[in-house]
């Protein structure tokens, strides 16, 4: 690469970091992370811990994002300030550095510019993440096991923490169901890219004749909503409670007691599960608040129903689509039937790399 076009790209960056800290508000921002950290120097800060937690999530992601800019702005003056070096004694070495830099550069900026797509009313939250089997037993139960695996795996890389609210073991392998909460600042912004059908092709270790089997798991992931963004009525003569004993995976944290929940809501079919807490009590109010959640989901979705009616618009609601799927045989690849994105490292991406499939979607529903 020329240093002059070196050059050209630095400049480049210029602008297109220009262009993002107008969308920024940067001023905004420093101005809550100061109103937070006022806050989190109260003597009653820690008396309301839920409260607490959320404010210093808050500042973390709010600072993340402003120290986030200012070094990506540091980084293009440094670069600069080397192709003025250059030009004024060349240095073959120094120049070959400052392309790599360039070229790594790219790289940087688009994930900042992606973090920046996250921007819808809900993407911050935590998220519910739910996999069930498809018909098939034994085959479509072990599938939801590498995905939960797959799952786990991308929120540990990720910096989310994963808790297990619910987990059904499978008859003979694998899993029936399995709820997580994932919590991480823009969780559910990322998460919300994979709801949807997941199709896997593969030679199967159940089958003795070793023949090639399709099987199919569904994902659903909804936004974990405070309370205080949702206004839904539950009508207590609209539900059914019932207890049992809590189970984990492998047979681990058996309960003695019946202290895990199952809420029904019989207008709309929609079942919670919460093992999580030790007491009933406690895994009461959290399968109501997810019960709270799915709820206003549905609301939601119905609104955004009626306005693609509206609009003339088919769109396309719930998870009754495949959107991805994973080739083991004849050939190794992964693909996305929503953007194109595909890779042939199988391996790779059930070890939880499914960052550029979540990138390509989210890219995807920009440019629509």
């Amino acid at each position: 690469m020329e240093l002059s076009e070196i050059k050209r790209n630095i400049d480049a960056y210029k602008d297109n970091l220009n262009q993002i800290r107008g969308s920024l508000d940067l001023e905004n921002k420093e101005t809550n992370i100061q109103e937070y950290e006022e806050m989190m120097t109260e003597p009653n800060f820690w008396d309301d811990q839920n409260r607490a937690q959320d404010i210093i999530d808050k500042n973390n992601a709010l600072k993340s994002m402003v120290n986030g800019y200012y070094e990506l702005e540091e980084t293009v003056e440094d670069m600069s300030a080397t192709v003025e070096l250059l030009q004024e004694e060349f240095d073959e070495d120094m120049k070959q550095e400052l392309e790599n830099n360039v070229i790594e550069f790219k790289s940087e900026i688009d994930h900042f510019e992606l973090q920046l797509l996250l921007d819808g009313p809900y993407d911050a939250n935590n998220a519910i993440l739910e996999l069930h089997p498809g018909a098939g037993g034994t085959e479509s139960q072990d599938w939801v096991s590498m995905l939960l695996r797959m799952y786990q795996r991308y929120c540990e890389q990720s910096g989310f923490k994963v808790e297990t609210v619910d987990y059904l073991p499978g008859d003979e392998a694998g899993v029936k169901s399995v709820t997580l909460l994932i919590k991480g600042h823009n969780a559910y912004g990322y998460l919300k890219a994979e709801k949807g059908v997941h199709r896997l092709v593969r030679i199967s270790p159940f089958d003795s004749s070793g023949r090639r089997h399709t099987s199919f798991a569904s994902c659903d992931v909804i936004p974990d909503f405070d309370n205080d963004e949702i206004e839904i009525e539950i009508n207590s003569d609209d539900i059914t409670v019932d207890t049992f004993r809590a189970s984990g995976a492998g047979g681990q944290h058996i309960n003695k007691t019946e202290s895990a929940i199952r809420i029904t809501h019989h207008p709309t079919g929609i079942v919670v599960n919460n093992q999580n807490e030790r007491s009933q009590i406690k895994n009461r109010e959290a399968a109501m608040k997810m019960l709270k959640s799915k709820l206003y989901q549905l609301k939601l979705e119905e609104q955004e129903r009626e306005m693609a009616e509206i609009r003339g618009e088919q769109k396309e609601i719930g998870w009754g689509s495949q959107i991805r799927s994973y080739v083991f045989h004849p050939y190794s690849m992964v693909k996305d039937h929503r953007t194109n994105e595909e890779t042939g490292k199988v391996d790779a991406v059930m070890d939880g790399d499914i960052g550029p499939f979540i990138e390509a979607y989210l890219r995807h529903q920009m440019d629509k």
